[in-house]
């Protein structure tokens, strides 16, 4: 090897331990979103995981610790993501179209923990004020100092920075919670590719004739 090259080392497989992990908070996932915390049981969960319901406490302890931790794993990339889209550079209208896309984006992905996100805002306690702190309080920051700039320089009109935040996650957040009740009232799959892509587009021109002191202008 010549002078000054660097040795790159092999990025090791994930061990047996954390797949079990992984699978037991995918499992716990599923069962959580479809029955809850206090009627989520133990024994679903490992049947689930394919793991001995033995595991569960190895890992996690307590059936409220994993319903934690499978909010942690949840939030955890999204809130990475969407802070760093809130705080590329550019105008404050095209970063915040980026921003609300990849947030519906991602919801879409991941529509069936849906009800799980329900459920996470009626907590209250330790648990969830950490969470918030840890998570979401950076990316609402993010979004306030997007929405002051964008004010600020003239690209938005002026409003309540508070409350055009909590508009704004409404606008995204509220169709996956309601999707049941949609599909009922018909004759729409409120999950089909078609309807998430009008759903996306009618989010996004919303927000841009809501918003926007000059809609029809390109973003760029």
């Amino acid at each position: 090897m010549s002078k000054g090259a660097r040795t790159i080392s092999p990025v090791s497989p994930p061990s047996r331990g954390e797949e079990t992990r992984a699978a037991i908070l995918a499992a716990a996932g599923r069962v959580f979103a479809e029955a809850g915390l206090a009627g989520a049981r133990t024994d679903a969960i490992a049947a689930a995981a394919g793991v001995n319901k033995a595991l569960l406490y190895y890992y996690f302890r307590s059936k409220d610790r994993l319903y934690a931790a499978v909010l942690e794993d949840q939030f955890r990339e999204f809130n990475e993501q969407a802070v760093a889209a809130l705080t590329t550079p550019g105008p404050a209208r095209a970063v915040l179209m980026r921003y609300v896309s990849l947030h519906f984006d991602l919801i879409s992905q991941k529509r069936r923990f849906a009800p799980l996100h329900q459920q996470f805002m009626m907590l209250r306690g330790q648990s969830m004020e950490g969470l918030v702190r840890k998570h979401f309080v950076p990316r609402v920051r993010a979004l306030a100092r997007l929405l002051e700039r964008g004010m600020r320089e003239g690209e938005f009109r002026p409003a309540d920075v508070r409350h055009t935040a909590v508009s704004l996650t409404a606008l995204i957040v509220f169709y996956f919670s309601v999707a049941p009740m949609v599909k009922m009232l018909g004759p729409a799959d409120a999950y089909s590719e078609a309807d998430l892509k009008r759903r996306k587009q009618q989010v996004l021109d919303f927000i841009r004739f809501g918003l926007f002191v000059s809609p029809e202008a390109p973003l760029s």
